[in-house]
């Protein structure tokens, strides 16, 4: 082992050089190098000298630290590593350092049980584990929770001694709902875990309140030379105590949290509370009932969720429509996972009949997007949306309405259908449509020489009291005349197809349809989509 930290930094700084085969190290390179690594981990500027590095080299080729490093010079000028495989960062622990681990782990002990040294005993017992099985040759028997894939956790170090040295930093950071990104002049003040993510806590450069950033959204980060704005507002542990997880709302109230939790899982709760605050208010036969005093947050719903149906809350009532609107959004996607055999009739069923009704291919949370954009649309000034193509006048509402569930509809029916017109209706109360439209009306309204089918999306529910479509069986084979049409009229039942809110109801162009009549006091949204051969 190093004798001192600086050696250490200078040892592991010629190593990552080496193992980077791309570039080709000179004995200046690895001067520069261990020159900027000792600047930027300890402040150091006055360099490394020639001399240094030569014999850095010579202690790491030696097995004096047990590295034996394959140091070779190659041109009388470039070093590497003669097995690109090595790094002194997977060499065996030596005896003697084994000892001095062994030392330690003693002298730690001694603090275990002490309130302000709790955070110790894992780590004890990690180290305890690791040279044990490094003596005995055996594999380790405590496994501690870790991912070893987690994104960001390269830059902890430099975020830790950020901190400690009172260094602002320059950070690209991305949001989850940002499209690139942006560049953040920060002053980090605390790093946070929570269920194995890591969060650096500051101020960013004119902010005035704290800003979480989380440590696998930053691309790039680097040390900047703008003074350091010092924390003198915030107690940061008082400033996280009243909340689960990283996100804190400076405005919301604390408020009571009343959660029931079944006997059978109660003891998961109990024994590992959610919260300090966490108290036990009451138990039955059924199971317990529990209080915590924190602020709403995101954090708080996961945790929630995360027990599924074993854990109801009892308030606050803002809380519980939350939970109950998420639980509902995750079986509604149930809901709309279409079966490949179940799709496959129904395109039978348009082939030979000519209509189809799939309930279930939009969320309703799908569909209430749609209705806002069409709603703010209306709002607005100019054309109607009602007038012209739906797309032409809303573009971005085609991402909403082709989600996954509509697209493999399309594909199944004809992969090379080509959409020729979408189309909004507002149906009005009390109205009613009789069945004479002729069957080429549609074509001759989109202007198009052939139709492959036709699609409607249903924004709310159909049915004979709401203006359902009713069909002429028989009617979609051939092209009929008006006398045809009026003997089918007369000697056919129509049917009434009925379709639920975020439906879709699927026809050939030519079957004779009309609306029945509306008898609620609701208008009715329908978007209907008509699709050629390409």
């Amino acid at each position: 082992m190093p004798a001192n930290r600086n050696a250490l930094i200078r040892y592991k700084t010629i190593d990552r050089c080496l193992q980077n085969r791309f570039r080709k190290w000179t004995l200046e390179d690895l001067i520069d190098a261990c020159s900027e690594a000792l600047y930027e981990y300890e402040g150091i500027d006055k360099g490394v000298s020639k001399r240094t590095i030569q014999a850095d080299i010579q202690m790491m080729r030696s097995d004096k630290l047990g590295y034996n490093a394959p140091i070779i010079v190659l041109e009388r000028k470039f070093y590497t590593y003669e097995d690109p495989d090595f790094s002194i960062t997977n060499i065996p622990l030596s005896e003697n350092d084994l000892n001095k681990l062994h030392e330690t782990i003693e002298f730690m002990r001694q603090f275990k049980g002490f309130s302000h040294f709790k955070e110790l005993d894992g780590m004890v017992q990690k180290l305890e584990d690791h040279i044990y099985a490094q003596k005995a040759h055996t594999n380790p028997v405590i496994d501690f929770e870790k991912n070893d894939n987690l994104k960001g956790i390269e830059y902890l170090d430099s975020i830790y001694q950020a901190i400690l040295k009172e260094r602002s930093l320059e950070i690209h950071y991305q949001s989850f709902r940002a499209r690139k990104p942006s560049q953040i002049l920060f002053y980090p003040y605390w790093l946070k875990e929570f269920r194995n993510r890591w969060f650096v806590v500051g101020l960013k450069r004119g902010g005035k309140e704290l800003l979480n950033l989380a440590l696998d959204r930053i691309h790039e980060l680097k040390h900047s030379k703008e003074a350091f704005k010092a924390n003198t507002k915030y107690d940061l542990k008082e400033y996280y105590k009243d909340v689960i997880g990283a996100s804190v709302s400076p405005e919301a109230q604390l408020e009571e949290t009343l959660l029931f939790i079944e006997h059978k899982h109660a003891p998961y709760v109990l024994t590992k509370p959610l919260h300090h605050s966490q108290k036990e208010v009451s138990r039955d036969g059924f199971g317990v009932t529990i209080s915590l005093w924190v602020q709403h947050n995101f954090e708080l719903e996961k945790e929630i969720l995360s027990y599924g149906e074993s854990i109801q809350v009892i308030t606050p009532i803002r809380l519980k429509r939350r939970i109950k609107e998420r639980l509902e959004a995750s079986v509604d996607k149930y809901n709309t996972e279409i079966q490949a055999k179940g799709l496959a009739a129904k395109i039978n069923q348009l082939q030979y009949k000519g209509y189809a009704v799939l309930n279930h291919v939009f969320t309703k949370r799908e569909v209430n997007h749609i209705k806002r954009i069409i709603q703010r649309k209306f709002s607005e000034k100019g054309p109607s949306i009602k007038e012209g193509d739906l797309l032409a006048g809303i573009p971005s509402l085609k991402n909403n309405l082709f989600n996954k569930n509509l697209q493999r509809i399309i594909r199944s029916i004809d992969e090379k259908a080509v959409l020729l017109k979408t189309s909004f209706f507002e149906k009005e109360p009390q109205t009613t449509r009789d069945l004479t439209l002729h069957q080429d009306s549609i074509l001759k309204e989109i202007g198009a020489t052939s139709i492959s089918f036709t699609l409607r999306i249903h924004l709310d529910e159909t049915d004979n009291k709401n203006g359902a479509l009713m069909l002429l069986p028989g009617s979609h084979k051939n092209m009929l005349s008006l006398s045809e049409i009026e003997f089918i009229k007369e000697n056919s039942l129509p049917i009434l197809c009925e379709v639920g809110t975020g439906g879709v109801h699927l026809m050939s162009p030519l079957i004779l349809r009309a609306s029945s009549k509306l008898q609620s006091q609701k208008k009715r949204w329908f978007i209907q989509m008509n699709f050629g051969a390409k």
